[in-house]
């Protein structure tokens, strides 16, 4: 079977999440977007895991569903130089005893959806490993809270333990994280960390995996790549629409070359604000080869259809008229990603014709991006010639771009990736 997950989201227990982060919520919106697994985020803390608990029923092996969507057991944590991590459990017993042992360790464990932990990147993993619980660093590459922000290696950080994977994050693409050769043979996730259940934060990156059942031992030979279950499949926002994507101030968003902030000392000549490096540049420091691994699986740009839409309306993302059109294409075709890939765009029209414009854009490589940097998100924009035209008129639609950022080429189906297109 094949079946699409997000494992790294956040509950309503950690910090700057949404209130809305429930699990009736989750089920309902993973519904919605197509998603048949979902990461619980945030299980060490005994407040949500009742909550789990009381809202899913117990499916098999370490997993709990609601309204048809598994639930795996997962959470995020912070080291003692404020690395995440990613865990992934097999069942509630291996929790409750990681629990225990990190709670020397952490003194807003009973309170936070992401505990601090006063332990090192190594000694999370020696636990994770002792309990055969799965670890890998989270959003790998971000300035902030991410292994890349303060090591210039897996064995650096890590120190020899062993980790199972490696979280992409929203600024980067399994392209980019295979610049340096020592991901060659990790597997890639590609998560949403979302904070809010709302349609273009849930699933806006997401793993199809190649497994018998959508359980925790099933997920684990996926990602170990034992007994042909596999990820067959990367999802997830074009890496220029990531908040740290390029080099940029984190008060104003002036984006800055890497030669520029250096001899700026990291701080921002307009307004004083922090320069932070992006995701790009930390990469290209990096980089270490221009080769690929052979069984590396494709990796799909996902523009999240809320947006499109939102960019479409002039509205904002989260309103009512966003979200009555998105309702209206997901009660037509099946799911997001239908719309997005895979639907042809005369079928689109007949639901939305603007917004079905916006998507033949998209998947043509033709929609402009404004590439995001700083903690700003990048942006989307329809060319004037073809908002302008006609649905029937859109091949012979010429676009001039005005950089290499705006090129990319043509985005193809999920079908055809899969069949190696």
């Amino acid at each position: 079977m094949l079946i699409d997950a997000d494992l790294h989201i956040h509950s309503h227990y950690s910090k700057a999440v949404s209130k809305a982060m429930t699990v009736p919520n989750l089920a309902q919106n993973a519904r919605f977007k197509g998603l048949g697994m979902v990461g619980t985020g945030d299980i060490l803390n005994p407040k949500w895991e009742e909550e789990v608990v009381n809202y899913t029923k117990k499916a098999a092996d370490g997993t709990y569903e609601r309204a048809g969507v598994r639930f795996l057991l997962t959470t995020e944590v912070e080291d003692s130089r404020r690395v995440h991590h990613v865990l992934i459990f097999p069942d509630l017993a291996r929790v409750h005893e990681m629990r225990e042992v990190l709670r020397p360790y952490s003194a807003d464990i009973e309170t936070e959806g992401r505990p601090h932990l006063a332990l090192s990147a190594a000694e999370v993993a020696d636990i994770a490993n002792d309990l055969g619980v799965l670890i890998g660093p989270a959003h790998a590459f971000t300035p902030w809270t991410s292994l890349y922000k303060e090591y210039s290696s897996l064995r650096e950080a890590y120190q020899g333990a062993k980790v199972h994977f490696l979280e992409l994050g929203l600024s980067a693409d399994s392209e980019m994280a295979d610049r340096i050769k020592a991901h060659h043979g990790l597997t890639y996730l590609s998560n949403s960390d979302a904070h809010s259940p709302m349609p273009h934060r849930l699933g806006r990156e997401f793993n199809r995996f190649k497994i018998k059942d959508a359980t925790f031992e099933e997920v684990r030979k996926a990602i170990l790549g034992r007994g042909g279950r596999k990820v067959v499949l990367n999802a997830g926002l074009d890496p220029r629409l990531g908040k740290y994507h390029m080099t940029a101030c984190s008060r104003c968003y002036t984006r800055y070359s890497l030669g520029e902030a250096k001899a700026f000392h990291w701080k921002c000549p307009k307004c004083g604000g922090r320069i932070k490096k992006g995701v790009m540049d930390r990469i290209l420091e990096l980089a270490d080869t221009q080769g690929r691994p052979k069984d590396r699986p494709p990796y799909v740009h996902l523009t999240p259809l809320a947006e499109v839409i939102s960019m479409v309306l002039g509205r904002g993302v989260e309103t009512k008229a966003v979200r009555a059109v998105w309702e209206r294409f997901l009660r037509e075709f099946g799911s997001e990603i239908r719309v997005l890939l895979d639907v042809p765009v005369e079928g689109l029209a007949k639901v939305h014709e603007d917004v079905a414009k916006a998507v033949w854009a998209y998947r043509t490589g033709r929609l402009i991006v404004i590439p995001g940097g700083g903690g700003k998100y990048g942006e989307i924009r329809l060319p004037e010639e073809i908002k302008n035209a006609r649905v029937e008129e859109l091949e012979s639609v010429g676009v001039e771009t005005e950089d290499g950022d705006n090129e990319r080429p043509k985005q193809l189906s999920i079908t055809e990736f899969l069949r190696g297109a």
